[in-house]
C-alpha cells in the first residue's frame, strides 16, 4: 500500500538542545519588537508580500508571542479574514489553490472553442449545464438499472468489482501499490472501506454534533434514493445506516490505519477466502482484472467482519448502499438536484460550506482531474519559470545537508543506526515542479456526454492501475499534480515532492528576505524529508522498504521522546471537550518539528556566521518563526474543524503554528518569558531531532 504523507489533509530528546545558537538577538517585547541595536538594513526589494516576504498589517502586537504566536504573528489577518462563501476554511494554501484555480482556467477558457483539444472539450462539456440537465438521470441510468437487476447474492461481488472499476468505493478500497516489503515490485493491497462518512466515530460517538450528523445522513440517503425513483426510502435509509453503523464497529481505527506495520498482512487468495468466507473474493478479483495469487490485506479483522456482515445484510439493502455510493461519486456531472443534495450533507452539513463552488471552477477541478497531465503541460509552461526550480535545488540541498548534520548529533541514536540514515538521506530524490514523464490518457473525451467522460476516466485509471502488476515500478508518477498546493513524502520511493503551485509566496519568493523563504518553504522541504524518519517513515529503509533498521533500543529511545509530543498536543482542546488527537497527529507534528529545526539550522549556515540584518526592527531570527507562522494563516468553519478533528492527521494550523514553543532561539527572539501560556521550560521542550 502506497504510504504517502502530506503537508496537508498530503515525521527522540537530545541530551541537551543542539540547536544551532545563533548570535545574540536583542530581547523584544512581546507587544512589538525592540529598536534593534544593529544597523537597519534596506528592505529586500519587489518581495510580493510586504516588504520582506512578511504580511506586518496581519500581526496582533496586543497578544503576546509568548502567551499566543499564532494571533501575535496572524491574529489581525484571522480577524479581517472572510470565509468565501463557497469554502469550509481559507487560509494560505486555499488562498494559493484559487490562484492556480484562475489560470488554469484562463488556459482552459483559451481552449474551450477548440475542437481539437481535449482539455478544452472536456472543459466545455461540464460548462454546459443545460445539456446536463436535458438529459436527467438518462447516463447513469443503465448502470443503476445493473444494480437493481441483482436478484441473488451470488453476483453480488462481482457488481462490487465493477463498481470498483466505475470508481465507485464500495465495500473494500485499494488497488495496485508498491509492495512495502519490496520496493522493486507492485503487489495489489485492499483496505477496509463501506462507510459513506468519512470517520468510524461520526457512527459510534455520542458527540451531540455527531448524533446531529447521523440524523442528516439518514435524511441524506433517504433523498438519495428517492431522487433515484425508489420507493419506502426512508425506510430503506435507515436499513443502510444500521448496515453502515456495524460496519464502523468492525472497522480499524484511524491510528492503527496509519500503522505501516500493522496494516501488512500478506496472504494468499485462499488465505483471504478463509480469513473472510461471507464474500466471493475469486468473482471480485478476477471481474477488476486482479490476477495475482498474493495480495496485501491491511486490517483482517475488519475484513472478516463486513464480509460476514455482507453475507447476512438483506440484498435490497445492499443495493440501496451501491445505489446511493454511485450517486454520490457521480453527482457533479449529474442534473442539479443530485449535485445539490450531495453538497449539502458533504459540503454544508459535515464541513459548514454554505455555497457550492460556480460552476467554472468545478469545471476546472473536473477537467484538471480526468486529464491531470494534459493540463499540467500547459500549466507549467507558463507558470512554472526553470530559476525556481534552480532555488529550490539548493534549498533542497541545504536542508538535507543540515538535517545530516542532527543525525550526527543525535545522543539517543545508535552509531550504526546513524550510518543507515545518513545512507537513507543521501538516497532522497527530490521532486520539484513537476514530473518528468506524462500519462498518455486513451480514453474518448466528447464535448456532449459529461458523464461519459467522468465514467470513462474513471474506468481508465482503474485499468492503468491494475494493468501496473509484473510491469517496473513507474518512479516518475507523483500522485501529486503541478498545480496543486501541498508537498508529499513517499516512503516506497524514498521522495520528497514539491509541486509547482506551493513554490509561490508565502511559500517561496525568490525576491524575499531568506529567513521568510528558509521559514516557509524551508521547513515544508525539513517536513517533508523528516516523514521518513517519524513514526512510520522511520520503518523504511534506504531503498524504500518496510524493514527493522533500527536497534531495539532506538524504537524505544524514540517512542519514549515522541511521547511527549503527543501528550502536548492531546492537551490542546479546540472545542469544550473535542482535543488535538496526539497519537493521530504525531507523524505530522514530528515533521513540524523536525523540519523547522533543519530549515533553522540551513538559515544559520547561510549566514556564515555573522548576525542576520535587521529588517523593519525585526530580526532574523524573528522572521525565521513570523514566516513559519504566516503560511499556516487559516480560518476555519466550526464543522470543518470538528470533522478535521476525526479525520485529518494534522493537527488545526493555530497549533501547528505553536510548534515553536520547542525550540530554544524562539525564546530570546520574542521575550517569551515564564507564566505566558506556551512557555516550556527547557525540560519540558520535546527534542527529538
Amino acid at each position: 500500500m502506497n504510504r504517502w504523507h502530506f503537508l496537508l489533509a498530503a515525521s527522540t530528546a537530545l541530551a541537551g538542545c543542539t540547536t544551532a545558537s545563533p548570535p545574540p538577538a536583542p530581547p523584544v517585547s512581546d507587544a512589538a519588537p525592540a529598536v534593534p541595536t544593529a544597523p537597519e538594513a534596506p528592505p529586500a526589494p519587489k518581495a510580493e508580500i510586504g516588504a520582506f516576504g512578511f504580511d506586518e498589517a496581519g500581526m496582533n502586537r496586543a497578544v503576546a508571542a509568548g502567551d499566543d504566536f499564532y494571533q501575535f504573528a496572524n491574529g489581525t489577518w484571522a480577524k479581517n479574514t472572510t470565509i468565501p462563501s463557497d469554502k469550509s476554511n481559507y487560509g494560505m494554501f486555499t488562498a494559493l489553490q484559487d490562484k492556480s484555480q484562475q489560470r488554469v482556467r484562463d488556459l482552459l477558457d483559451a481552449a474551450k472553442d477548440d475542437s481539437g483539444s481535449r482539455v478544452g472539450v472536456a472543459y466545455s462539456s461540464f460548462l454546459d449545464e443545460a445539456a446536463v440537465e436535458s438529459k436527467g438521470l438518462a447516463p447513469i441510468n443503465p448502470w443503476l438499472a445493473e444494480i437493481r437487476a441483482l436478484k441473488d447474492r451470488s453476483g453480488y461481488a462481482a457488481l462490487q468489482a465493477r463498481a470498483a472499476r466505475n470508481g465507485v468505493t464500495g465495500l473494500f478500497a485499494g488497488g495496485v501499490a508498491q509492495d512495502d516489503r519490496n520496493s522493486e515490485a507492485y503487489i495489489t493491497g485492499l483496505g477496509q472501506a463501506g462507510l459513506g462518512m468519512p470517520d468510524r466515530d461520526m457512527y459510534l460517538v455520542n458527540e451531540p454534533n455527531l448524533v446531529s450528523l447521523r440524523a442528516a445522513y439518514v435524511d441524506h440517503l433517504t433523498k438519495m434514493l428517492t431522487l433515484a425513483g425508489e420507493q419506502n426510502a426512508a425506510a430503506r435509509a435507515k436499513a443502510v445506516m444500521a448496515f453502515e453503523t456495524k460496519i464502523a464497529q468492525a472497522s480499524w481505527t484511524r491510528e492503527d490505519v496509519g500503522d505501516a506495520t500493522k496494516t501488512y498482512n500478506r496472504m494468499t487468495r485462499a488465505e483471504l477466502k478463509k480469513l473472510a468466507p461471507g464474500f466471493d473474493w475469486a468473482s471480485y478479483l478476477s471481474s477488476r482484472g486482479i490476477n495475482a495469487n498474493e495480495l496485501l490485506v491491511a486490517e483482517p479483522s475488519a475484513f472478516k467482519a463486513i464480509a460476514a456482515l455482507s453475507a447476512k445484510a438483506p440484498l435490497q439493502v445492499l443495493k440501496d448502499q451501491m445505489i446511493v455510493q454511485s450517486l454520490d461519486t457521480y453527482s457533479d456531472v449529474l442534473p442539479k438536484a443530485i449535485t445539490d443534495e450531495s453538497f449539502a450533507f458533504y459540503g454544508t452539513k459535515l464541513n459548514g460550506t454554505p455555497e457550492n463552488q460556480p460552476r467554472w471552477k468545478r469545471a476546472v477541478d473536473f477537467t484538471t482531474n480526468i486529464l491531470t497531465d494534459e493540463v499540467s503541460k500547459v500549466y507549467v509552461t507558463k507558470w512554472f519559470p526553470p530559476e525556481s526550480k534552480a532555488a529550490m535545488q539548493q534549498l533542497v540541498g541545504n536542508i538535507v545537508a543540515a538535517m545530516g548534520r542532527r543525525i550526527d548529533n543525535l545522543s539517543w541514536m545508535a552509531p550504526e543506526t546513524k550510518v543507515k540514515a545518513k545512507a537513507k538521506l543521501a538516497a532522497f530524490t527530490p521532486r520539484i515542479g513537476y514530473p518528468d514523464q506524462w500519462h498518455d490518457y486513451t480514453f474518448d473525451v466528447r464535448r456532449d456526454d459529461l458523464f461519459g467522460n467522468a465514467w470513462r476516466a474513471n474506468q481508465w485509471a482503474h485499468d492503468w492501475n491494475i494493468g501496473k502488476l509484473g510491469k517496473p515500478v513507474m518512479r516518475w508518477e507523483w500522485g501529486l499534480d503541478p498545480m496543486t498546493v501541498n508537498a508529499q513524502a513517499n516512503f516506497q520511493l524514498v521522495a520528497i515532492t514539491f509541486p509547482a503551485a506551493i513554490l509561490q509566496p508565502p511559500f517561496f519568493d525568490p525576491n524575499a528576505d531568506p529567513a521568510i523563504n528558509y521559514g516557509g518553504i524551508g521547513a515544508v522541504i525539513g517536513h517533508e524529508m523528516s516523514h521518513h524518519f517519524d513514526d512510520q517513515g522511520s520503518k523504511y529503509d534506504a531503498h524504500g522498504n518496510l524493514t527493522d533498521w533500527w536497534t531495539p533500543q532506538d524504537v524505544k529511545n524514540f517512542k519514549a521522546l515522541s511521547q511527549n509530543l503527543v501528550k502536548e498536543y492531546d492537551a490542546y482542546e479546540v472545542f469544550p471537550g473535542a482535543h488535538v488527537k496526539g497519537e493521530f497527529t504525531l507523524g505530522e507534528n514530528i515533521g513540524d518539528l523536525a523540519g523547522i529545526l533543519s530549515a533553522y539550522d540551513a538559515y544559520q549556515l547561510t549566514l556564515g556566521g555573522k548576525e542576520a540584518p535587521v529588517i523593519d526592527g525585526f530580526t532574523g531570527d524573528q522572521r525565521f518563526y513570523l514566516g513559519w507562522a504566516q503560511v499556516w494563516r487559516r480560518n476555519y468553519r466550526e464543522a470543518n474543524l470538528r470533522s478535521r478533528l476525526l479525520t485529518d492527521p494534522h493537527a488545526p494550523s493555530m497549533q501547528r503554528s505553536w510548534i515553536v514553543r520547542n525550540f530554544d532561539p524562539w525564546y530570546p527572539a520574542f521575550g517569551v518569558q515564564p507564566g505566558q501560556k506556551l512557555y516550556l521550560t527547557p525540560e519540558q521542550r520535546v527534542r527529538i531531532w
